[in-house]
């Protein structure tokens, strides 16, 4: 084999061993940060809480109780036990079907320790100590029902998080605002759903 030949090889298995190196290294990386140290709780798969209420079933229709057409109160909400880690809860409630994703109820830094949401609880200023609700998109603090188009039926998502912080959030906030807040922090979470759909004018 001439000299010329010789360096051919020798680049070839440099330029080799180089692609190997590098692979070793990203392969590693990537072991690393799935690693459940670096990889935020939003990413995690989150463990589930059982969230239902007293005032309708899960996936039924929500009574006119709790919506526009009659006294408008904040449903009774119970949730199961959450992790250890638990500092508090963030409650997000929103219509996927409207026109521009809803939102009708925001909660937060709801103690750990507190389970359960009376009727009632936002629309009579009975939250637990400690909590706040934000703003929703009828522009008002705590709860505002369900209230569609006549004749079309949505569905109303009723979200519970268990997040491993309380949250640095005034009363008032945003959706977006929670939700950015929240970031990184859910441990947990559970969903009910209910539905509601207006008679035809």
């Amino acid at each position: 084999m001439g000299p010329e030949a010789k360096k051919d090889v020798n680049s070839r298995v440099f330029q080799t061993a180089i692609v190997a190196i590098a692979f070793v290294l990203v392969l590693a990386a990537l072991v690393i940060l799935r690693h459940p140290l670096f990889i935020s709780a939003d990413v995690q798969e989150h463990a589930m809480l059982q969230l239902t209420s007293a005032s309708f079933s899960s996936g039924a229709a929500i009574p006119p109780r709790y919506t526009c057409d009659g006294a408008d109160v904040s449903p009774s909400l119970t949730w199961g036990a959450a992790p250890a880690a638990t500092k508090s809860f963030a409650l997000i409630v929103h219509d996927p079907d409207a026109p521009v994703d809803f939102t009708h109820w925001l909660a937060y830094n709801i103690p750990s320790s507190v389970h359960s949401l009376a009727e009632g609880a936002s629309t009579d200023g009975a939250m637990p100590p400690g909590s706040a609700e934000g703003m929703n998109d009828f522009r008002k603090l705590g709860y505002g029902g369900p209230c569609p188009p006549p004749g079309k039926l949505h569905r109303y998502m009723f979200l519970i998080y268990a997040l491993n912080t309380h949250l640095d959030l005034p009363a008032g906030a945003t959706r977006k605002q929670l939700e950015s807040a929240m970031h990184r922090h859910v441990i947990a979470q559970g969903r009910l759903r209910g539905i509601y759909e207006r008679a035809s004018e």
